[in-house]
Formats: structure tokens, sequence, C-alpha cells
């Protein structure tokens, strides 16, 4: 290895935050993130979502859970999202 290619930091991968919208499979949750973007031509601020599966390892996010999701290998066809961190858990009623 080259002493370049060790004082180089690991690559960071995207972080995302969003809400758990479902937990009904085995340790995977779908997330929903939802972004505002400007509208190209109207110039109105619109908000656009996207669901990601992310893989929960211990089933510990529930529905209504706020959490921070990470870029990382694809696990299977649709999953290639990790659970990073629970940032607020939902409220009880």
């Amino acid at each position: 290895m080259t002493e370049t290619a060790k004082s180089q930091p690991a690559k960071s991968h995207r972080q995302l935050t969003g809400t758990v919208v479902s937990d009904k499979m085995d340790k995977t949750v779908t997330v929903v993130v939802e972004r505002q973007v400007q509208h190209p031509t109207i110039g109105k601020v619109v908000s656009r979502t996207k669901k990601y599966h992310a893989h929960n390892e211990g089933n510990e996010a529930k529905v209504g859970d706020k959490v921070v999701i990470e870029e990382c290998r694809p696990i299977s066809k649709t999953k290639a999202w990790k659970v990073a961190r629970l940032v607020e858990r939902a409220r009880p009623e």
C-alpha cells in the first residue's frame, strides 16, 4: 500500500433522516424520507417523498420512530440501506 492510501480517511456513507412507516418485515423497515425542493418553473417550494427499505438488525425501530438511515452494500434486491440510529421514539397514544 502506498503512503497516500493509508492517510486518506474512510469514505463516509450517505445518510438520510426519515420516519418508519412499516415494520411488518423481519429485520427490515420501510422509511419515508421527505425533502423540500423548489419547482423549476413555478418557483414554489414543494415536498417530495421517497420510500426506502432499510436493514433493522435487532427489530428495534417501530412504526412512527424517526431514524437516520445509512447507505450500505446491497443486502437484497430492494434493500441497500441500514438503520444507523434512532433519533426519536414514536409517542405512545
